[in-house]
């Protein structure tokens, strides 16, 4: 009785840090997902199961051990589970396979292994996040329409002001030519001054219907 209270004793406390060192790792990598997605649809349902799958990934490792016939047995047992919702962004397929490394590497015991690699990959992957970002074009489309008979491209001087560059991409005419509507691609010098920037052009004269917006988000 005596030995098997120890293994007892030996296995729960084996599972306790083998878990606990899943956990710790999983919600660094849950953290680092939040500061480094950029796509439209983040999901905070997905952060937290980050931390989940390293821990359960590690119980799974446990599970099998060194025997052959269980590893078999739980990957059969495993393939009638069918994933219903698509992966939208490829950055997420990576925390997913971060989350499932970390996870096995504490499920054998290699805590060194499973702490630094967090440290290592997130480090890595949060230093391409910033450069990226840094390296994205902030061009926006500009649209609205214009009638002024009395003055043309009235609202140049706005758009140099605020803009780095202004390129007009198309031109369409209303009402026998006396309504334009135009749509610029523009660089801002400053994307914190867009709402001035519209508020800019929405007092030239003739200048109506503004719209500007780009892939990531209205301005």
């Amino acid at each position: 009785m005596a030995g098997v209270q120890e293994m007892l004793i030996h296995t729960a406390g084996q599972l306790v840090v083998n878990v606990g060192i899943a956990a710790i790792c999983g919600l660094l990598i849950s953290l680092l997902y939040r500061h480094t997605y950029r796509g439209p649809g983040y999901s905070a349902t997905f952060s937290n199961a980050l931390v989940s799958l390293a821990m359960i990934t590690t119980i799974v490792i446990m599970v099998i051990g060194n025997n052959l016939a269980r590893a078999f047995g739980l990957v059969g047992a495993l393939s009638i589970i069918r994933f219903r919702t698509a992966v939208k962004d490829v950055q997420d397929i990576v925390f997913i396979f971060f989350s499932l490394a970390i996870g096995m590497a504490a499920g054998v015991g290699l805590y060194l292994i499973a702490i630094m690699g967090t440290v290592f990959i997130g480090v890595a992957i949060f230093v391409l996040s910033r450069i990226n970002y840094a390296l994205q074009r902030r061009e926006f489309v500009l649209q609205f329409a214009f009638s002024s008979p009395e003055e043309e491209a009235a609202y140049l001087p706005v758009l140099t002001k605020y803009c780095k560059r202004h390129v007009l991409i198309n031109l369409k005419s209303f009402g026998d030519g006396e309504v334009l509507e135009l749509s610029y691609y523009i660089d801002l010098k400053d994307r914190n001054r867009s709402q001035e920037f519209i508020r800019a052009l929405g007092r030239v004269p003739g200048v109506r219907h503004i719209n500007v917006f780009c892939d990531e988000e209205p301005l």
